[in-house]
């Protein structure tokens, strides 16, 4: 995403040459490493100081860590604002870490104290930093458009299953089956194979020994089914992906085409300047 930066300031006329040795400063690996070890710490030092059980003694060491990684992402924020400008809006990576320190930087007191809890957002920056992080995001994003139809036709299943929960066994378990929001409960919890042997299903076939015959056929189409459905597009939209060019790389022929133009520009100049 740096080069990619780069590249489209250094497209633009009239760009002070301050501006881009600033840009190429900001966007160089040591700065980047450096960015990317200050939200690990932060990362530490907000789980630290968020828990009052840890180290209360070292309390303030907490909160100054916190303050200077949230002086150093501000700082960065401000400076690629001051190199990109209107520019640094147009990248979705960098309008998502402009929220993240915004939110930070809230007053976290009266109605607003609840954004306090949000400053562990700023862990997520991490996902901005490493490039590989951003092609598993990319790739969940991507896979939506077919995941929406696997929710889809999951809602439906869930939807008639729980009818014919409440139908079945509500009268013997209200407490399981009572309502179509506790059947959808009791269903979602079964799915995810959480206790849902010996904590539900023999319970409810000691009252009706052929329930087997309903929650066998759901376990099958809900855990091993539908579930993997959701799997298997996020690995094929992944794979992909992997197999397309990165998105925020430069193309090496871009390079190249503007390496040869700018070599024809000073020839062009050089001529010029020899025929007056």
């Amino acid at each position: 995403m740096s080069e990619y930066n780069l590249l489209k300031l250094q497209e633009q006329e009239g760009v002070a040459p301050w501006r881009l040795s600033l840009a190429t400063w900001i966007e160089s690996a040591p700065i980047q490493r450096f960015v990317l070890i200050a939200i690990l710490v932060n990362a530490v030092s907000l789980g630290l100081y968020i828990d009052p059980t840890l180290l209360e003694s070292l309390d303030p060491l907490w909160r100054t860590i916190d303050w200077i990684c949230l002086g150093i992402f501000t700082v960065e924020i401000a400076l690629k604002l001051l190199v990109y400008r209107l520019n640094f809006f147009r990248n979705g990576w960098n309008v998502f870490d402009f929220v993240v320190v915004a939110i930070a930087l809230v007053p976290g007191n009266g109605a607003l104290s609840v954004l306090r809890t949000l400053r562990v957002l700023r862990v997520l920056r991490v996902l901005t930093v490493v490039p590989s992080l951003r092609k598993v995001v990319a790739a969940f994003i991507h896979a939506i458009p077919g995941l929406s139809s696997v929710v889809a036709v999951m809602a439906i299943f869930f939807y008639a299953a729980a009818v014919m929960g409440v139908g079945f066994f509500g009268a013997t378990f209200p407490e399981w089956f009572g309502s179509i929001g506790k059947s959808l409960f009791t269903l979602f919890q079964i799915m995810t194979l959480e206790s849902w042997s010996m904590g539900i299903v023999r319970p409810v076939m000691e009252a009706h020994p052929a329930a087997w015959a309903f929650f066998v056929p759901f376990i099958i189409l809900a855990t091993f089914t539908i579930l993997n459905l959701f799997i298997g597009i996020i690995v094929s939209t992944m794979q992909e992906l992997s197999m397309l060019p990165d998105p925020d790389a430069p193309n090496p022929e871009t390079y190249e085409i503007l390496s040869r133009i700018e070599t024809d520009l000073a020839q062009l100049r050089q001529t010029i300047d020899q025929q007056k």
